[in-house]
């Protein structure tokens, strides 16, 4: 890695509305040898490019939950009276096609175009990146860009493949923005969402003012970037924020501080739509996101990258954790920075909380639950309590000796109310073991609900289930059961 390619680097991190500066990534980081200069601040501004596209998807669920918008999914025809784009990939059914006599055409006819709103919003709806013939910098209206669509073409059927826009997201935007009070995109994100959020330092207009605090962009020659103003493209990539701002946004997402939509809606915020072929640049499609795997998370993407500046936001929904990269140059050479420090934080989160987790409660008698149990005489358990009352669940038998490591044997039984109890790895665990030609998820097991059955007159539960894990019928047994030495 070069020093110069890179001007600035700054990071924050986000755990449950608490906000961690560069220093602590820094040392996070140390071992692998990144030397570009951090920046001991959050609160710097820089461009973020694509991460603006946040913001249209924002504005949608607003008016969807307002009622403006009827459906995520209603046509974009809907609310651009004046929308038509050729679909050559998708033909008509026949009843679509006897609604289409005006062609007056010999052969299947082109079907309606079912670029939808929220397929617009999540890189489905198969519109080209650009208008034809326009660069980031074009300066035309709306009403022009319809115009130009009449004439053009999607590149893949609606809801079909991955196809990156930055279109879509800036027609979305500019469309919505017209049925709306204030009438302007800007304006409506500014008194929606920035204000409300206390996003100080974001916004979209580069006045003197904010030039003269943004971080200077630089290319990997070195060389400044100049300040480009991106037209009617701004929705999708004008933007300017800090990573303090985008942390606040980061811990709304997640659930933390000031609603800015309802849960059910945050959760289809979330949600992934579609897997992505291998020639795409994510796993899955989701609005606006990127969702990427890496160590058994979903990590919840956007990117961008404009001239002399490349941001990341991210987000992990379990851990209810983000990270905001922001770069005044282009990105290094080698493996993704953000990657690399989910490499650290992932298992350092799940450590943190395994052992921040309060010891299993005990019941308050374990007779009715202690004993030996089987599953279909395949499986067999022991239920004793420990030194302080908990109640631990013991596999045993030759199979579970074959194949299980005895560290991980035993769970705990923390008791929640009456007959029902969590089971509860008490310690750190991989993800899988090997178990024959199967894997067994130790990951899975941990917090699944274990339903012991009613006491029977001598006060012993006779077997439990596990429903989560669709185990049922575990039934007690006599006595210890004797295994014939192989």
């Amino acid at each position: 890695m070069q020093r110069e390619h890179i001007h600035s680097q700054r990071h924050c991190e986000d755990y449950r509305g608490s906000i961690h500066t560069a220093p602590a990534m820094c040392q996070a980081w140390a071992h692998n040898c990144i030397c570009y200069h951090l920046l001991n601040t959050c609160y710097l501004p820089s461009r973020i490019s694509s991460i603006s596209k946040i913001f249209p998807v924002l504005m949608l669920y607003r008016l969807w939950e307002e009622g403006t918008v009827a459906s995520l999914d209603d046509p974009l025809e809907r609310y651009a009276s004046t929308f038509t784009i050729n679909n050559p990939l998708g033909m008509a059914s026949a009843p679509e096609q006897s609604l289409m006599d005006e062609l007056e055409k010999v052969g299947p006819a082109p079907r309606p175009s079912s670029v939808t709103l929220r397929r617009m919003a999540s890189q489905l709806s198969g519109l080209p990146r650009r208008l034809r013939s326009t660069s980031l910098l074009w300066r035309g209206s709306t009403q022009e860009a319809l115009s130009l669509l009449k004439d053009d073409v999607l590149v893949a059927d609606p809801g079909t493949r991955c196809h990156y826009s930055t279109l879509a997201f800036s027609l979305l935007a500019h469309v919505l923005a017209a049925h709306t009070a204030q009438g302007d995109y800007q304006r409506w994100i500014l008194e929606n969402v920035l204000e409300p959020l206390g996003m100080e330092d974001t916004g979209f207009d580069l006045t003197p003012l904010v030039r003269a605090r943004l971080a200077a962009g630089f290319y990997g020659s070195g060389r400044p970037a100049p300040l480009y103003d991106l037209g009617w493209y701004r929705p999708s990539g004008q933007m300017y924020s800090t990573p303090a701002d985008l942390a606040k946004l980061a811990m709304v997402l997640l659930g933390s501080g000031l609603p800015l939509l309802r849960p059910d809606a945050a959760k289809a915020l979330l949600a992934p739509l579609l897997a992505c072929s291998g020639a795409y640049f994510a796993n899955e499609t989701g609005t606006p996101w990127e969702f990427h795997a890496q160590g058994g998370y979903r990590v919840v993407r956007k990117d961008g990258d404009l001239d002399g500046y490349a941001a990341t936001f991210s987000l992990v929904p379990p851990l209810r954790l983000s990270l905001v990269l922001l770069l005044a140059g282009p990105r290094p050479p080698g493996r993704d920075l953000v990657a690399q420090a989910y490499d650290v934080l992932l298992p350092a989160m799940e450590r943190a909380l395994r052992e921040a987790e309060p010891s299993p409660a005990p019941p308050p008698s374990a007779r009715p639950f202690a004993g030996y149990f089987t599953f279909a005489n395949q499986t067999f358990y022991e239920v004793r309590p420990g030194p302080e009352g908990e109640l631990r669940l013991r596999q045993f038998g030759p199979r579970v000796e074959a194949l299980v490591p005895p560290a991980f044997r035993t769970l705990a039984l923390r008791h929640l109310r009456g007959r029902v109890f969590q089971l509860h790895v008490a310690r750190e665990f991989p993800c899988e073991l090997p178990l024959g030609d199967a894997w067994l998820s130790l990951e899975a097991q941990h917090g699944q609900l274990v339903n012991f059955y009613p006491l029977d007159r001598h006060g012993l539960s006779p077997g439990f289930d596990v429903p989560g894990l669709n185990t049922y019928r575990v039934l007690r047994l006599q006595r210890k059961p004797v295994f014939k030495t192989q």
